[in-house]
């Protein structure tokens, strides 16, 4: 346990940062479903409980000894997984994907939540080892291997939009040395992966026809840009040229293999109005929420299509289309400047710290926070799929608010201490 002296060396920035963004989510998840007179039943009463809940596990951790989070690394993140291990055999299905255990028939958590805390701090503990360096090829096999475990579990549960959110590890390899051509890599994965299902060449000349610029870009990079290519870049670009190529009819043969719902939400991405009585109507619903806030919104309580519930799921996935409708341009970029705010912080805090285990779990605290920002703003604007995933500190959910609290402040610990925690 820390002394009462520590209490000084908290940043209370995060702190407070946190408090008014969790607050005001709550006051939005009561504008979205709230009903004549106030009940602890409905999810804004149930919200008010975790939030009671979060602020005094938040306080719990900072009682902690920074090292124990450290030497118990490994310890979460195994339990993390044998959570995921039980979810495929006793989870519920909920909205098509087993993730969720039951306690009880009203109180539920989803373990893919803690997963991503506690793999946070499994890569943090195997990189602030000694012999660790991201810049050799020997250190990515482990790095891979604590990434990959818990991501196939999740997706084994057909939650996609949750391990998805395990990419953002990218973001602290990448300061840790890993090469930038893996990020390169992987933009260039995921385009060939989306353009094929675009339907913008047409559906049954679509990989033939991206083969064919992918074959003009490998062109280009030989007699372009080397200029006077030697034989082992026509080795290399051959050897590109045929894994784009098979990665883009395997990535097709992946894509049909999907749920039905899954595939759908690909297809109104690239038209707005495709089955707008069905998988496109959210995205089409809040795109009208957020429309007519216009630039100082219709005020709390006040907005229309909030008040209709047009827009389903608006409390948890889709409560950023609130902020926009009652708040307009105003509230919601005031939101996401707060955001802004809390991540360039986190990201100062992470670059002072004494170890490595600290430094990089605290750039994992920032990268998860600006995947699920950044993607739940995208989905509810129309300009990413609609993968499901939470607004930080913000949607409706115990678990959510509960891992995302557990996360930041474990670091807030780790950062009043200043002392190495290897």
């Amino acid at each position: 346990m820390r002394s009462s002296g520590e209490y000084k060396k908290i940043d209370y920035l995060p702190v407070i940062l946190y408090g008014l963004i969790v607050i005001f989510g709550w006051l939005n998840i009561f504008s979205a479903i709230r009903s004549e007179v106030f009940d602890f039943a409905m999810p804004y009463g149930r919200q008010l409980i975790w939030m009671a809940i979060a602020f005094v596990t938040a306080a719990i951790i900072l009682c902690f000894e920074p090292r124990f989070f450290s030497n118990g690394a490994y310890i979460f993140y195994v339990l993390s997984l044998l959570l995921l291990i039980a979810t495929l055999f006793a989870g519920r299905v909920v909205n098509g994907a087993r993730s969720w255990l039951y306690i009880t028939n009203t109180i539920a958590f989803q373990p893919s939540e803690i997963a991503k805390m506690c793999t946070a701090l499994a890569m943090a503990k195997y990189i602030s080892g000694q012999d660790v360096d991201l810049r050799q090829w020997r250190a990515w096999v482990p790095v891979f291997v604590i990434l990959l475990i818990p991501m196939g579990l999740i997706i084994l549960q057909h939650d996609m939009g949750s391990a998805l959110v395990f990419i953002c590890f990218v973001i602290p390899f990448y300061r840790f040395g890993f090469h930038r051509a893996f990020i390169r890599i992987g933009f260039a994965a995921v385009i060939l992966f989306i353009l094929p299902q675009s339907g913008w060449f047409g559906q049954k000349y679509d990989n033939y026809i991206i083969s064919g610029i992918v074959l003009l870009c490998c062109l280009f990079y030989l007699f372009i840009y080397i200029g006077k290519p030697k034989r082992k870049h026509y080795l290399v670009t051959l050897l590109a040229f045929s894994l784009c190529v098979g990665y883009i009819f395997a990535g097709d043969f992946l894509f049909s293999k999907l749920d039905a719902h899954q595939r759908d939400r690909f297809k109104v991405l690239f038209d707005p109005n495709y089955r707008l009585s069905d998988e496109g109507y959210n995205v089409h619903q809040s795109k009208i929420a957020i429309g007519s806030g216009g630039f100082a919104g219709k005020g709390p309580l006040h907005g229309t299509v909030t008040n209709a519930h047009f827009v389903p799921e608006q409390e948890t996935d889709f409560i950023f289309c609130t902020v926009g409708e009652e708040y307009g341009f105003i509230g919601a970029a005031g939101l996401l400047l707060a955001y802004l705010w809390l991540l360039m912080h986190i990201i100062m805090m992470a670059e002072r710290q004494a170890s490595a285990f600290a430094r990089f779990y605290g750039y994992s605290v920032a990268a998860i926070f600006f995947f699920h920002i950044f993607i739940n703003v995208s989905m509810v604007l129309g300009l990413m799929p609609c993968i499901g995933i939470p607004l930080p500190f913000l949607s409706y959910g115990g678990t959510s608010l509960l891992s995302f609290t557990i996360l930041l402040f474990i670091f807030i610990r780790m950062d009043a201490s200043h002392t190495s925690l290897l």
